[in-house]
């Protein structure tokens, strides 16, 4: 039987239930979670070196202590599609290997400025070496997965955001206290860097690479991704992809909707402190609770998507009820503070629920040879959208000294994207 005469047979098994090859989940999900969830981990504890005082240390004013926690994104923005091309022709297992040791060495210098240009460099730095990791990642798991599995699977590696969160605020908080925010910086930036050459001795790119698959199962998976390559309209160029219509939509939408995904990330602590006046431990735990709620939603979604094969009614109601929640947030205000933090919560859950099916829509969209450029444009986009969202939510607080006005900006964004994702139209 030739190699296409059995795809069918392989679709048929995911279709049942009973997949092929589980081994795959066993041996990548782990090594694609752990890694990812490390860069969210350099990227996010900032927020609480804010919250813990990095500001009266340095002479930063909230100003400029919200560009600093944005400048981040302005590195992340420039470097996403060249690092996604490069991920696609050469090596992800490469690229993520160098981008580990980079970035756990930039985390850790944080944790040594003595001054606001060196914490600006470092910031814009650790952007450009994290740049290329979630195109990368993404183009690693179209590699090995299939349209069926696809949502769980970009669950997985999204689910390295607030998993990572969730614990790192509390021993965030927990390190703060005993040491202080530098030492934070260096205990917390030193796993990249280890974790780098477990990814390179584990990590290969391609299925026929390894040999705990067998002979079947390679050619099976081979047979499935290539099957799903033929429905696709072709694209001649990574200028044609980067000018269709359905990329240029979907990366407003990723850009509005990280407005209000970062602005949550970067400023939930100052936000909870501010409006329970409590100690950076309780801030610690009172900010990994939207994380939990987080994480059951989006393995929720996941799993529906995939099983539904439906990927759009799973992206904008979810996006639309997490804007509703900010803004019903926002009017309770801090007078009301555990039924606005609910709110929180369920804002929370609904902003990261929808990664899953999204990640997942956008191979079904676009041929192999321009799905990595196009990611790396959608995820950049994704990354000014989050320069903005942490910049402004930053500066909002600082100028009015309660997150009022954040709260209208992040919901403005949000709803925005929902809207604007309900109005594309899919067409496979």
């Amino acid at each position: 039987m030739s190699t296409f005469e059995q795809a069918p047979l392989a679709r048929d098994a995911i279709t049942r239930g009973k997949g092929f090859a589980p081994r795959r989940w066993l041996y990548l999900i782990p090594l694609i979670f752990i890694t990812y969830s490390l860069a969210y981990l350099d990227r996010a504890n900032y927020g609480f070196a804010s919250a813990a005082g990095i500001e009266q240390d340095l002479g930063i004013t909230k100003g400029m202590s919200s560009l600093i926690g944005a400048l981040f994104f302005l590195g992340y923005f420039f470097f996403q599609v060249p690092g996604a091309i490069y991920a696609q022709k050469y090596s992800v297992r490469k690229l993520v290997f160098w981008s580990l040791i980079l970035w756990g060495l930039c985390a850790m210098a944080t944790g040594l400025v003595t001054n606001i240009p060196m914490l600006m460099i470092i910031r814009v730095s650790l952007g450009i070496v994290e740049a290329a990791v979630m195109p990368a990642m993404l183009i690693f798991i179209s590699n090995w997965f299939t349209r069926k599995e696809r949502s769980r699977a970009n669950t997985f590696l999204v689910l390295g955001n607030p998993v990572t969160v969730l614990w790192m605020s509390v021993v965030s908080g927990y390190l703060i206290q005993a040491w202080g925010w530098r030492e934070m910086f260096v205990i917390e930036g030193a796993p990249a860097v280890l974790w780098a050459f477990v990814w390179w001795r584990m990590a290969r790119d391609k299925p026929e690479q390894v040999s705990w698959l067998t002979r079947d199962e390679k050619t099976q998976l081979a047979a499935t991704l290539a099957d799903e390559q033929k429905g696709l309209q072709q694209v001649r160029n990574y200028r044609q992809a980067f000018t269709s219509p359905i990329v240029i939509q979907l990366c407003c939408v990723h850009a509005l909707w990280s407005i209000g995904v970062y602005g949550f990330i970067m400023w939930l602590p100052t936000i909870i402190k501010q409006a329970a006046a409590a100690d950076i431990v309780t801030v610690g735990w009172l900010s990994a609770v939207p994380y939990v709620a987080a994480v059951a939603t989006m393995l929720a979604v996941s799993w529906a998507s995939d099983k539904t094969q439906q990927r759009k009614h799973f992206i904008w109601p979810l996006l639309a009820l997490g804007a509703l929640a900010f803004f019903c947030s926002y009017l309770l205000g801090s007078s009301h503070f555990w039924l606005s933090f609910v709110l929180l919560c369920i804002a929370g859950a609904a902003l990261y629920a929808p990664y899953g099916p999204f990640f997942a829509l956008i191979p079904e969209l676009l041929p192999a040879n321009v799905f990595g450029g196009a990611i790396g444009l959608i995820n950049a986009c994704g990354a000014l959208g989050a320069f903005v969202g942490s910049w402004i939510v930053g500066y909002l607080i600082g100028l009015t000294g309660n997150p009022g006005g954040a709260y209208i900006f992040m919901t403005v964004g949000v709803l925005s994207s929902a809207l604007l994702m309900a109005w594309i139209k899919v067409r496979r």
